[in-house]
């Protein structure tokens, strides 16, 4: 990838610039040029009225160490390759397999990891007419296609995923908001299915398929209006959750068929989902610009992040970078080098080690927990944003554990009586740009409103809280408000924002007021809104399944940086490298810090240095 003299330099602030390395507190990533994946002829797809590019990695395990395989569709063509990631550079002129479809588009795929060997791998793809084809990519096997007829659903395929820890049954998502649950070695039958109602709900159906021999498909889930953009099971396999164009995320029991919770978008559709290693988190991003982060256990929105300019495509975890610290957190009052060192050895914490520590920490510990979980989300605005999701957030009630965060300050969270905070103004994100976000009103206001009452809180935190702000309400929250709302008892609803992003974002400001009328103030009435079948956004708005944009904390991302030309539809995190993809059909490795081989620095001389961001 070519970058003009000036940007290679460091200087330039083209529209058009391209990063090709940026810095976390972990350290620098960089792009391996070497290491693109794409069409075999390197050319730019034209992607007009194209299904996205998507990716799906799979490890076969055999005997040379280089076990891992990409699959990726472009257009109407699917490739599959080996993936060298960051030790060797690509080599596009042998694919293992490459299939050219026509009248119809591959939309998404998945590798059945329980089953994968280095003889056999078994990958179902979704195409754009509605079928879905089961392959062998190494045997070059076309072993069954389902759905062949369209009898079931003649809607695009949104998304296909295994059933974790099942070697035949896969579901299968479309753009008619339908969703089916398939099993491998049973056909599809000759005529259009018959169902019957299993289970009803707020705004979903599950039907079961009657006939006199088992057939495909063996449920079918209508969830809420539109089509059904993506879904994502827990890492424990038990709870699937989906993301609607009616803007909705639910979340449901898989097993049981029962609906757990529900979260409505900002605004528009929901596009993408996903969840936390520990499954206590769920990301979703959408049509409204924002990631949103929702609490599994309080079925409640906890942070909204806003850095994209337009739709958010994918989100996405970092297992890798997802840390916890058991010992008893360390007051840090060092310099900002102290405080790099601490944050670097806490990204260092690996994957297997951050599932059983998150596993092991019980959402009631009493003792503070030092807990990061990193995530990061692409979208169509061609940017990359990274995330960390702080104790700070998730639990406002302790005391922070650390001095500084990586969250706009604008919403304070109110510590137990006795905890300080720390009101320096040196508490800046560790790429140094807050923007100024953290001064306005903080010295006057050392504590604010409890968030909301599914946490516990101590009678002395509340009424601490209730004190401290009849005494002096900051950040331009009048003082009537305020006594109003203590004088008619609601001191526990979500946390105003301590000043307005109108000096920010002008034109991006919505109509926003200080209103606490509709404030829901018990998670119980997550449900008491869905009783119409259509849900009008207005009636949603300052409720728990939607909260104002000022009643939860706002993140700022880590870094948000334009890595693409065309709009980004990949975003996956492995243990080396993250992984990105555009829809042009570049495939695109990132070299995690201190993972650049032999072959970057074999090609330094040869290879234009990035800039340096």
């Amino acid at each position: 990838m070519l970058i003009s003299k000036m940007a290679a330099e460091g200087g330039g602030k083209e529209m058009n610039e391209i990063k090709t390395q940026f810095t976390t507190r972990e350290g620098v990533y960089k792009l391996l040029t070497h290491s693109e994946y794409s069409r075999p002829n390197r050319v730019p797809f034209n992607s007009q009225g194209s299904n996205p590019v998507k990716v799906s990695f799979v490890n076969v395990n055999d005997q040379s160490g280089n076990g891992d395989r990409i699959c990726f569709n472009v257009g109407r063509e699917l490739y599959f390759y080996i993936y060298k990631g960051v030790r060797k550079a690509a080599d596009l002129s042998k694919p293992i397999d490459k299939r050219i479809y026509k009248g119809t588009q591959p939309t998404c795929h998945d590798f059945n990891h329980l089953t994968a060997t280095a003889e056999s791998v078994s990958l179902l793809v979704g195409f754009s007419a509605g079928q879905v084809q089961l392959i062998d990519p190494i045997k070059k096997e076309t072993s069954k296609l389902f759905n062949e007829e369209r009898l079931i659903d003649k809607s695009r395929v949104t998304c296909v995923k295994w059933v974790p820890g099942s070697e035949s049954l896969f579901l299968v998502s479309h753009a008619s908001g339908n969703m089916y649950l398939y099993n491998v070695e049973h056909t599809c039958g000759t005529t259009a299915p018959h169902y019957q109602l299993l289970k009803q709900g707020e705004n979903y159906s599950v039907h079961t398929c009657k006939s006199k021999s088992t057939r495909n498909p063996l449920l079918k889930w209508t969830v809420g209006e539109g089509a059904l953009n993506e879904f994502a099971f827990s890492p424990d396999g038990k709870f699937l959750a989906c993301v609607s164009q009616d803007g909705f995320l639910r979340v449901f029991n898989f097993d049981a068929v029962e609906l757990h919770g529900t979260m409505k978008s900002y605004f528009g559709g929901l596009l993408c989902v996903c969840w936390s290693p520990d499954g206590k988190y769920i990301v979703a991003g959408g049509e409204d610009d924002l990631v949103t982060v929702w609490s599994f256990l309080d079925c409640r929105v906890i942070a909204r992040g806003h850095g994209h300019k337009s739709w958010v495509s994918v989100v996405a975890f970092d297992h890798y970078t997802t840390s916890v610290e058991e010992s008893d957190p360390v007051e840090f009052s060092g310099s900002d080098e102290d405080f790099q060192d601490q944050m670097i050895h806490f990204g260092r914490d690996r994957a297997n080690s951050t599932q059983s520590r998150l596993s092991k920490r019980n959402s009631t510990d009493s003792r503070p927990v030092s807990v990061t979980y990193r995530f990061g989300s692409v979208g169509q605005d061609t940017q990359l944003c990274l995330w960390d999701l702080t104790e700070d957030i998730l639990f406002p009630h302790l005391p922070l554990s650390r001095t500084r965060t990586h969250t706009n300050v604008m919403n304070a969270t109110s510590p137990p009586a006795g905890a300080t905070i720390i009101t320096n103004t040196s508490s800046n994100t560790a790429n140094g740009n807050n923007s100024g976000a953290n001064t306005p009103g903080i010295n006057s206001l050392s504590s604010t409103l409890p968030r909301s009452n599914s946490l516990p809180h101590s009678t002395s935190t509340t009424t601490t809280a209730n004190n401290t702000n009849k005494a002096g309400s900051g950040g331009g929250i009048g003082t009537g408000i305020m006594d109003s709302a203590i004088a008619t008892g609601v001191s526990k609803f979500a946390t105003l924002s301590l000043h307005d992003r109108k000096d920010r974002h002008h034109e991006k400001d919505h109509k926003r007021n200080h209103s606490m009328g509709h404030i829901s103030s018990k998670s119980s009435d997550k449900l008491n809104l869905l009783t119409k079948t259509k849900t009008d956004p207005a009636k949603t708005l300052g409720t728990v399944l939607c909260p104002r944009m000022e009643d939860v904390p706002l993140l700022e991302p880590l870094i948000c940086k334009k890595i693409a030309h065309e709009r980004l539809t990949v975003l996956i995190f492995l243990e080396d490298c993250l992984v990105t993809a555009c829809q042009e059909g570049f495939i695109c490795t990132w070299a995690r810090p201190g993972k650049v081989g032999l072959l970057s620095s074999q090609n330094q001389a040869s290879s234009p240095s990035g800039t340096v961001v």
